[in-house]
C-alpha cells in the first residue's frame, strides 16, 4: 500500500514574502556596507601619518584687510604657542571642551549615532540645520586633512577618518592634538596661542572661566571672539559653564562661583582705532566664504580720509570719563569710518556697533515719519498743550507750552509733547513698525515714553535709518566688504549693486529732511553746522546718561554716540552739544575740498498727487501736497542755542503764545524715559 500523499504546504502571501525578502535583502546590504565600512576605516587607518607627522604646526590662514583705496589696514595671520602635552593641559580646558563641543567623547568610535539623531530630529522640526554633531574627533579629521567645505561626501570622509584616527591613536593623543590644533579666532592656533592673545600667559594657567571663554570660540571663532565682542565672548561662556554643570564636568558650587564680570581680556598696545572696524569685518567673513586655508584679500569701503577724521573728533572731545562712538556710511549704507571708543588698545568693546543704548529724541525721527505717511505735512499746525496718556503725562523743558506751532517747528525745537501725540494719533504700534522697517532690531517698548526714545538702539542702526532719509526713501542696510579674493587671485566673493526696498515714498523722504534740516538751522542741532547743507537730530536721555546726533549731507551720513559705558550721568552732556561738535568736527574734515550740493527737500508729485507706489503707503490721492519753503515761518534764531539749558519735564502749565523769549528753554535736551 502506497503511503498517502502529503498535501502541499500553503504559498505564503505576497506581503509576507516582500517583507521576508525585504528584511533579507537590507541584512545583507547592511553587512556589505559595514564590511565596506570596516575595510574602509581599516585602510585609512593604516595610511594615517604618525603621531609626530600629526602634531607639525599648520600653515594656518592670514586675511589682509585693505581700505577702499587699496591701502593696507591691517593683516591678521596664524600665531601658535608652545605645544602642550595632556599633562599640562588644565583639566578644566579639557572637561568645558568636552562638554561644549562633545559630550560623548570618552566612548563613543569617533562618530556619536545619539548626536547624529539628535541633530536630525531637531533640523526636521526647524525646517533648517540649526545643529551639527560633528564629534571632537570629527572636528580634527576635518582641520588636519580636509576643507570646511559642506558636502555629503566629505561628510563621510570625514566619519571614515575620525573613525580611523580613533583606531589608532588614544583619547588623549586625540584631545592633546585637538586643543593644539584647532582654531580659535584673532589668529590663535591652539589653546596656548589663544590664551596669549586674549588674556596674555601661557594656557597652564587657564581657570575655569577663561577655559569657558576659549571653549566657547570654537563653534563660531570670528563671531564670539573676545577681541571682537568681548559681551559676545561672555555670553557664550555662561552658555558653556552650564552645558558643563548639567553634564556633571563641574558642581553648582563652582558654577555658582563663576563670575565673568570681573574678567579682563588683553589688547596689544599697538593695534590702532581702525580695529573697530576691522574686527567688525572679520566678523562678516565667515558668512561670506568658507575658505579657511588660502590666504585672503578683503577689500573693504573703508575711506581712510573718513577714518582718520573720525579718530580725531573722538580723541578731540573734552568730556572727561566719557566714552564716544562714530560711524559714517554713503547713502547706500556702505561704512566709510567706524571708531567703536575713545582707545582700541585700552577697550575693546565696539559702542557703535553693539551697544544697545536709549537713542533721546534722535528716535523722533520714527514718529514723524509715521505722521507724515499718514498724510500730515511739515507745514500742518499742531498745538504744545499738557497732554496725558495712560497716567503719563510727558513735559516740555521749562514747563511752558508754546500752543499752535506747526510740525516742522515742533520736530526742531524737539517738543516732547507733539512728539507723543503724534505717535498716539497714528498708533504705538505703528512707530514702532515704522522703526522696523527702518531696520531697528532691538526689543522696542509700545509704552507712550516710546515716542521720547525710551527703547535702546544701536549707533549702527539709528545711522542707518537715517541713512534711508538720505537716500529719498531707499534702505541703507550697513555693510563693509566689498570683495574678497585669495593671494592668486581668485575672486570668492564681489558684492554686487542692489536694488534697495523702499521703505517710505519719495515725498515723505524730502518732507523729513526738510524737518531734519530745520532742526539744523534753527533748532537744537546748531552746533552741528558746517558751513554746507545739513540735516540731523540731537538725542539726550534721563539724566545726561547719552548724547546723540546723527545728520547728513548730500554726500556723507555720520552718527555720533557720548556717555559712559557703566550709564551714570554726565554733567553738561547733550546732544546739542558735545555729540553735535564732535559731529561737526567730523563731517568738516571728511568733506574737506568737496563740492557742496543741495538737500533733497522737495519732490515733484505726479499730477494725479501721488507717487507711483503711493499706495503701498496707505495713501490717498490729494494728501502729499508740495513743498512749501522749509524754515521761513521758524522762529528766530535764539543767541546761545549752543549753551541752552537742559530739558525737564516738570508739571504741566497753561500753553504760552510763541515767541523768541521761550525758545531758549524749549531748545532741549531730551526727554525723561517712562515711569
Amino acid at each position: 500500500m502506497s503511503p498517502p500523499i502529503k498535501p502541499p504546504k500553503p504559498r505564503r502571501s505576497f506581503l509576507r514574502r516582500f517583507l521576508f525578502g525585504l528584511f533579507g535583502w537590507g541584512f545583507a546590504i547592511s553587512l556589505l556596507a559595514a564590511l565596506g565600512l570596516f575595510a574602509a576605516v581599516m585602510l585609512t587607518s593604516a595610511s594615517l601619518p604618525g603621531y609626530p607627522e600629526m602634531m607639525k604646526t599648520p600653515q594656518g590662514q592670514s586675511v589682509v584687510i585693505r581700505a577702499a583705496d587699496g591701502t593696507e589696514l591691517v593683516t591678521v595671520g596664524p600665531s601658535y604657542g608652545r605645544w602642550l602635552p595632556y599633562a599640562e593641559i588644565p583639566p578644566a580646558m579639557i572637561d568645558a571642551m568636552k562638554a561644549v563641543e562633545d559630550r560623548r567623547f570618552d566612548w563613543h568610535p569617533g562618530v556619536d549615532p545619539i548626536g547624529i539623531i539628535r541633530s536630525v530630529q531637531v533640523n526636521y522640526q526647524a525646517g533648517r540645520t540649526v545643529q551639527g554633531a560633528s564629534t571632537i574627533t570629527q572636528q580634527l579629521a576635518r582641520n588636519i586633512f580636509l576643507t570646511s567645505k559642506q558636502t555629503y561626501g566629505r561628510k563621510v570622509q570625514e566619519a571614515v577618518l575620525a573613525m580611523a584616527i580613533e583606531r589608532k591613536f588614544t583619547k588623549q593623543q586625540i584631545m592633546e592634538l585637538y586643543l593644539n590644533r584647532v582654531y580659535f579666532g584673532g589668529g590663535a592656533y591652539g589653546i596656548d596661542a589663544a590664551s596669549r592673545k586674549f588674556f596674555g600667559h601661557p594656557a597652564t594657567e587657564l581657570d575655569l572661566e577663561k577655559a569657558a571663554i576659549i571653549a566657547g570660540l570654537v563653534k563660531a571663532p570670528s563671531r564670539y571672539s573676545p577681541t571682537a565682542d568681548p559681551e559676545r565672548a561672555r555670553d557664550r561662556a555662561e552658555i558653556v559653564i552650564k552645558t558643563m554643570l548639567v553634564s556633571g564636568a563641574i558642581t553648582p558650587a563652582q558654577a555658582q562661583a563663576v563670575n565673568f564680570d570681573t574678567l579682563k581680556f588683553a589688547v596689544d598696545s599697538d593695534q590702532g582705532d581702525v580695529r573697530y572696524f576691522t574686527d567688525w569685518i572679520l566678523n562678516q567673513l565667515e558668512t561670506l566664504t568658507d575658505e579657511a586655508v588660502e590666504p585672503l584679500e578683503v577689500t573693504t569701503t573703508l575711506v581712510p580720509a573718513h577714518q582718520a577724521a573720525a579718530e580725531a573728533a573722538v580723541k578731540a572731545q573734552p568730556l572727561a570719563n566719557t566714552q564716544a562712538a562714530i560711524i559714517a556710511m554713503q547713502k547706500n549704507g556702505a561704512v566709510t569710518a567706524m571708531v567703536g571708543g575713545r582707545d582700541y588698545a585700552t577697550s575693546l568693546y565696539n559702542r557703535a556697533v553693539t551697544a544697545r543704548r536709549q537713542p533721546g529724541s534722535s528716535w523722533k525721527l520714527f514718529p514723524y515719519l509715521t505722521a507724515l505717511e499718514d498724510g500730515m505735512t511739515p507745514d500742518d499746525v499742531v498745538t504744545d498743550e499738557p497732554v496725558t496718556i495712560n497716567g503719563w503725562s510727558p513735559r516740555n523743558s521749562n514747563g511752558r507750552f508754546l500752543g499752535p506751532v506747526t510740525l516742522r517747528q515742533a520736530f526742531a525745537l524737539s517738543i516732547n509733547t507733539i512728539a507723543v501725540k503724534l505717535s498716539d494719533r497714528v498708533g504705538f504700534t505703528g512707530v514702532e513698525s515704522m522703526a522696523r522697517r527702518f531696520g531697528i532690531t532691538t526689543p522696542i517698548s509700545t509704552r507712550p515714553a516710546m515716542a521720547l526714545g525710551a527703547s535702546e538702539a544701536t549707533l549702527l542702526e539709528m545711522t542707518a535709518a537715517y541713512a534711508a532719509i538720505a537716500a529719498g526713501g531707499a534702505e541703507a542696510r550697513p555693510w563693509g566688504i566689498q570683495s574678497i579674493t585669495t593671494s592668486r587671485g581668485d575672486v570668492i566673493y564681489n558684492r554686487e549693486a542692489e536694488t534697495p526696498r523702499i521703505l517710505v515714498a519719495p515725498f515723505v523722504a524730502a518732507y523729513m529732511t526738510d524737518m531734519l534740516r530745520a532742526a539744523v538751522e534753527t533748532g537744537t542741532g546748531r552746533a552741528a553746522q558746517i558751513g554746507r547743507p545739513l540735516a540731523g537730530k540731537t538725542g539726550t536721555t534721563s539724566s545726561n546718561k547719552d548724547g546723540w546726533f546723527i545728520g547728513f549731507t548730500p554726500e556723507l551720513v555720520a552718527g555720533v554716540w557720548m556717555g559712559r559705558d557703566d550709564a551714570k550721568a554726565v554733567p553738561g552732556l547733550a546732544g546739542g552739544q558735545a555729540p553735535a561738535r564732535v559731529f561737526a568736527n567730523f563731517m568738516a574734515k571728511a568733506l574737506s575740498g568737496q563740492a557742496m550740493t543741495e538737500l533733497q527737500t522737495q519732490v515733484e508729485m505726479p499730477g494725479f498727487g501721488l507717487e507711483p507706489d503711493a499706495e503701498a503707503y496707505g495713501l490717498s490721492p490729494g494728501s502729499a501736497p508740495t513743498n512749501p519753503d522749509p524754515v521761513s515761518d521758524l522762529p528766530p534764531e535764539p543767541a546761545a542755542a549752543a549753551n541752552a539749558p537742559a530739558e525737564q519735564t516738570p508739571a504741566a502749565t497753561e500753553p504760552e503764545p510763541l515767541s523768541a523769549k521761550w525758545l531758549d528753554g524749549i531748545i532741549a535736551k531730551e526727554p525723561q524715559p517712562a515711569p
